[in-house]
């Protein structure tokens, strides 16, 4: 089996994850989360240099953040594929006293998830802090990020993303989710940020930009450009171009499936669109 085959079938079992997991308990994210789900596969299978054993050290390995926690489902289950916990305790998501909240957590110490994450613009502070402390122990590992093309209306962003070309932080890849949807409507609609791009720039970061972001081969190349640009002096930004929903048809293309979980009939609808591959939990 090719290593893209491979990887496009864990992609297929976690749309399925994503899907029964909010349906099950009626609340969660799927739209962003199945947007993502290319990305999380290729992280955590391919580009990041991780551990077998998860610890909060984190010390001579890759550290990934999530900063936009609300997309929660397709961390849960690529993590729990990866081998960081039981893939059978995605059945917890949402649950109470589950360790696979809503939004990630870190007090119940679930492995891979390193900072509590949901409210929205912080995560790239976190992050900078982590790449900071990598550069004062000598250790030569990269962090990596992503964040939601809506959260980047919230402020401390900007503070984090000046303060990171200001000190130089060239160990940081910080990937921005472009699918133009947010709670509310377009990002368009709801607040214009211009271009991204140009601001990234002007703030003196490197950019690249991936515009096939739900195609695995596309997301190596650029992430694997993005991280031949790390230790020149600068941070790097790679806007990954996504699809909210992509997989799923009726979710695609539309804020509605920002944060609704699918009736009976539509989980069987969009399970149908993705065969199992890996097998359920």
């Amino acid at each position: 089996m090719s290593k893209i085959k491979h990887l496009e079938d864990i992609c297929t079992q976690v749309r399925r994850d994503i899907l029964r997991q909010v349906h099950k308990v009626n609340s969660g994210h799927p739209g962003g989360s199945l947007g993502c789900a290319e990305f999380f596969v290729a992280l955590y299978n391919e580009i990041m240099d991780r551990k077998e054993t998860f610890d909060m050290d984190g010390a001579d390995e890759d550290l990934f953040f999530l900063s936009n926690g609300h997309i929660s489902p397709v961390f849960y289950s690529v993590l729990a594929r990866a081998g960081y916990f039981p893939v059978e305790e995605l059945n917890t998501f949402r649950l109470i006293d589950s360790r696979l909240q809503g939004h990630p957590t870190t007090h119940e110490g679930l492995p891979g998830i390193r900072i509590a994450s949901g409210s929205l613009g912080q995560g790239m502070s976190v992050a900078l802090g982590a790449a900071q402390a990598k550069k004062l122990n000598g250790d030569n590992k990269l962090v990596y990020t992503l964040h939601g093309d809506g959260e980047l209306q919230e402020g401390q962003n900007w503070e984090a993303i000046m303060y990171a070309s200001a000190k130089k932080v060239d160990n940081l890849i910080a990937t921005v989710d472009l699918n133009g949807q947010q709670i509310d409507g377009s990002t368009d609609d709801v607040l214009p940020m211009g271009s991204i791009k140009g601001k990234f720039e002007a703030f003196g970061w490197t950019v690249l930009e991936i515009e096939a972001g739900n195609d695995l081969e596309a997301i190596l190349d650029g992430m694997a450009k993005a991280k031949a640009e790390t230790g020149k002096g600068k941070p790097v930004c790679v806007l990954l171009k996504t699809i909210m929903g992509n997989g799923v048809d009726f979710m695609m293309h539309t804020h509605a499936w920002h944060g609704k979980a699918p009736n009976d009939e539509q989980l069987e609808a969009g399970l149908a669109q993705n065969p199992e591959t890996l097998g359920d939990y």
